[in-house]
């Protein structure tokens, strides 16, 4: 079956997966839709806007490295929206290095990423694959920032800053909670250095007067990226949603999970976060609206004798990542990425041509840059 179609989304039923495929759609790259319900992926593919004029098979598959890799084979990449990835991603990891396929995932969990790349970076190198965790706006977009600054020679230090307007998915919302009971990392003098589970900021917006509440929301991916980059040295990620009620609630979350739920076993720690998180997510976002779901992510780069600012104004954060996703796909099934196994978005694809590909779609604007250098 998927010798006929070279992508896999794993879990096309959620937010993010349908539009993954909606984009696939308007690259013309036929698809299999899969998921763990086949009727369930009827239904949601049924709904999916001009999906009619897409080639695409419904795949109905057990969440098992067996069952996974006899869908997986003879694809050629796996677009994996299946979360929390620590819980679930390790059997589409492994099924796709066992069925020679490329991986994207579009997670938000800094030990899923530090994991990965340990556990199965050099395997995938080793076949000539990509291992590509974390291809999502809240970590992409921000990186390709970040980059834009690092074109200038001599900065070290990263600062970064993801903000959003809108509400974290049932899916979103499941990995925030899952991250509260992790550690999580900045980057100083090339080394890993934990924050505090209660660490928070009030900064400033670009854009506006008033000031925003960010959290290190899980470490980030940046972090991670960047700790082989030769031209990096300092990296630190804040960020969240524009609702300060939101931001609030995750830092009153915080202390119940930091004084009550990390003192449960882990099978209890699971159910209680995410009754939690179905408590505030439950449902199916609106679809995104391009005049309210704005996004701004900023990056000071500094070095001992200069400054750049890179600020990259979107819209339609969820939109973007899975713009991000099918482009990848897209991508990988004509060309090598620039780096094999465990590589960010930037690294596999590059940072002018991903924001080439935000912009092409209206989703991105032209990068506001600042420098004294």
């Amino acid at each position: 079956m998927s010798s006929k179609k070279p992508v896999v989304i794993y879990g096309v039923t959620g937010y993010t997966g349908r539009l993954v495929a909606e984009y696939l759609r308007e690259y013309r790259v036929p698809f299999i839709a899969a998921g763990r319900d086949g009727k369930r992926v009827k239904e949601v593919m049924d709904k999916v806007p001009g999906i009619e004029n897409a080639e695409y098979e419904i795949a109905e598959v057990e969440h098992s490295t067996e069952a996974l890799t006899k869908l997986f084979k003879g694809a050629k990449v796996v677009c994996n929206m299946v979360g929390p990835f620590m819980k679930y991603g390790p059997e589409a990891v492994e099924a796709s290095l066992a069925a020679g396929c490329h991986y994207t995932d579009t997670n938000g969990e800094q030990n899923w990423m530090m994991h990965a790349e340990e556990t199965w970076g050099n395997k995938f190198a080793d076949r000539g694959l990509l291992l590509s965790p974390g291809i999502a706006q809240m970590y992409t977009t921000g990186e390709i920032a970040a980059n834009i600054c690092l074109e200038t020679p001599g900065l070290d230090t990263l600062d970064i800053l993801v903000l959003w307007k809108g509400f974290p998915t049932y899916a979103s919302t499941q990995t925030i909670f899952s991250i509260l009971t992790a550690d999580f990392f900045h980057l100083e003098q090339n080394q890993y250095v934990q924050w505090s589970p209660f660490a928070k900021a009030e900064v400033q917006v670009p854009g506006q007067h008033a000031v925003a509440m960010a959290l290190p929301w899980g470490g980030t991916a940046h972090p991670v990226w960047f700790k082989n980059d030769p031209r990096v040295a300092n990296c630190k990620a804040m960020g969240g949603v524009f609702e300060r009620s939101v931001m609030e609630g995750v830092v009153q979350i915080t202390t119940v999970v930091e004084e009550q739920i990390k003192k449960m076993p882990k099978a209890q720690q699971e159910k209680a976060l995410s009754d939690m998180a179905a408590s505030l997510q439950a449902g199916m976002p609106p679809r995104e609206n391009p005049r309210i779901n704005t996004s701004v992510d900023s990056v000071h780069a500094s070095g001992p004798l200069g400054r750049v600012h890179c600020v990259i104004h979107g819209n339609c954060n969820y939109k973007q990542t899975g713009l991000l996703q099918a482009y990848a796909a897209y991508h990988l099934l004509q060309a090598p990425p620039r780096r094999l196994g465990f590589a960010s978005g930037c690294q596999a694809f590059g940072h002018r041509e991903l924001l080439g590909v935000l912009q092409s779609f209206g989703l991105a604007g032209k990068p506001v840059i600042t420098s004294d250098i």
